[in-house]
């Protein structure tokens, strides 16, 4: 495996939203949320950072994300440490297969292709001192199959 690049995404991790509709002029129109947007976009600048110039990939990757969460305040000094061990996991929102879902739709077109590359995913959200999201992606060895 060849590492194609690594990135962290500072900040709350933030869900992809689901498409909301509207109607303008009686038609109804889809359109993605604007906190959806703005962090798509944000991943996106890291991303750029990280690829410093390259070309997206186009061949099998395999994705790893780590979701770092911030310690609820309310949280007792006990409770904050458990946490901060790892012995306690986040199992409230946002879910982890939706912030993949922000995370890789912010890199399409610029650490891959498209994220149809993608063959293999990981997502683990776990408790932290600073919130953030960091990226690792690799190339596999085996590649193609169809589909095209």
């Amino acid at each position: 495996m060849i590492e194609v690049c690594w990135f962290t995404v500072p900040g709350d991790p933030v869900a992809k939203g689901r498409p909301r509709a509207t109607t303008i002029g009686g038609k109804a129109r889809m359109y993605t949320p604007a906190k959806t947007e703005r962090y798509e976009s944000r991943v996106a600048v890291f991303a750029q950072q990280a690829m410093a110039g390259r070309t997206p990939a186009d061949e099998a990757l395999e994705v790893s994300i780590v979701a770092t969460m911030a310690v609820p305040a309310s949280w007792s000094r006990k409770k904050r440490e458990r946490a901060l061990a790892g012995e306690l996991s986040p199992l409230s929102r946002p879910d982890a297969d939706n912030i993949a879902k922000a995370i890789t739709d912010g890199s399409n077109g610029i650490v891959w292709v498209d994220d149809s590359r993608i063959v293999s995913l990981s997502v683990m959200k776990l408790y932290g001192e600073t919130p953030g999201v960091s990226v690792r992606v690799k190339t596999l060895r085996y590649s193609g199959g169809g589909g095209e």
